[in-house]
């Protein structure tokens, strides 16, 4: 006649199996915490390594899988955050440089509108008054004539550059614009990580 096993065996075996149970799951917690603190991608194996429990035990037992499957989804939240985050820091930068660039190219065109005024009119005094001045005055107001000139020219060279740096800002805000829009749509194509991700 076969003996049965004693009640108070079987209740220890048990008691023993649902503590290490339980310190499998405070491993797994510690474990998820440590690479969420240290940005690595949490996944089955990571957790299984770190925790020191068997990757059939995470996705075996719910508490355990549950625990995974909650870190990967923050984890993707904050990826998405991140990269969310980037984009629009590196957008509102571009745009400050477009901005800028604006102001200083509307600058330029003032004062080459200005230059191209009184051009014309120290040209329209030495027509109009040359026969009444002097051979110094004539030469002092060519001169003068000459600089302003090349200095219009200076301008117009500023003026260019200022408008190639204005168009390369706004072409920058545009790849700004797509590649965020690219990657939001990346993102949502892609979903959310599985835990069953290695």
């Amino acid at each position: 006649m076969t003996q049965a096993l004693p009640a108070p065996r079987t209740a220890q075996a048990l008691q023993a199996r649902q503590q290490r149970t339980e310190a499998s799951l405070r491993r797994i917690k510690d474990a998820v915490a440590h690479l969420e603190k240290t940005k690595t991608p949490i996944t089955v194996s990571a957790v299984a390594r770190h925790a020191d429990v068997s990757r059939t035990f995470l996705y075996e037992h719910p508490q355990a899988r549950t625990l995974v499957e909650e870190a990967t989804r923050r984890a993707a939240g904050r990826r998405i955050q991140d990269r969310h985050d980037e984009l629009a820091e590196r957008e509102a930068s571009w745009r400050e440089r477009a901005l800028n660039t604006e102001d200083a190219l509307k600058a330029t065109q003032d004062e080459v509108l200005n230059q191209r005024a009184q051009i014309a009119e120290l040209l329209g005094q030495i027509r109009d008054l040359q026969t009444e001045w002097t051979e110094d005055d004539i030469v002092r107001i060519t001169t003068e004539n000459s600089m302003l000139k090349k200095r219009v020219r200076e301008l117009e060279q500023e003026n260019r550059r200022v408008t190639d740096r204005l168009a390369a800002a706004r072409d920058n805000v545009r790849f700004a614009d797509k590649r965020i829009a690219d990657l939001e749509a990346q993102l949502l194509e892609d979903g959310q990580p599985s835990p069953r991700e290695t």
